[in-house]
């Protein structure tokens, strides 16, 4: 999770929301990203999308069986769709995302019995640095935009 929250660091410096995802597995890092839809001009570049992608291309595998997906906040309904896609194993997350959260917050996508797949969840790691993170941008965007 210090390797998710590092780029979603990154990527809030960057003007991007900070969002983070690692992917992982054996001990392994098949790919990194922070979110990147604004500079991208891209709905879908959202970190864990960037990070999936990378591991898949690192693996040479679309799928990527037994791996880990570490992300700051709560995965939406598109990134656990991909997560699920690619058979990802487990997901741990940082804080929960009570808007669009894909995970348990909102709807809960990664276990359902009509799905071929499910992901093994993990929420709530390092969820204060992670929700701070996200405090932090949004309070200086609104500074800036001359919100309260």
């Amino acid at each position: 999770m210090a390797e998710a929250l590092a780029v979603a660091r990154a990527a809030g410096a960057a003007g991007e929301v900070p969002v983070g995802a690692v992917v992982i597995h054996d001990g392994r890092l098949l790919g990194r990203a922070g979110n990147a839809p604004v500079a991208s001009h891209d709905p879908t570049a959202h970190a864990e999308i960037l990070a999936l992608r990378q591991a898949a291309a690192t693996t040479g595998n679309y799928r990527l069986p037994g791996s880990t997906l570490y992300v700051t906040l709560e995965p939406c309904a598109m990134c656990v769709g991909a997560a699920l896609q690619a058979r990802v194993a487990r997901l741990v997350f940082g804080c929960h995302d009570p808007k669009s959260g894909a995970a348990g917050s909102v709807l809960d996508l990664t276990d359902q019995a009509r799905f071929n797949h499910r992901i093994v969840v993990a929420a709530g790691v390092e969820s204060e640095a992670a929700a701070a993170l996200l405090r932090s941008f949004f309070r200086t965007r609104r500074t800036r935009e001359g919100g309260d």
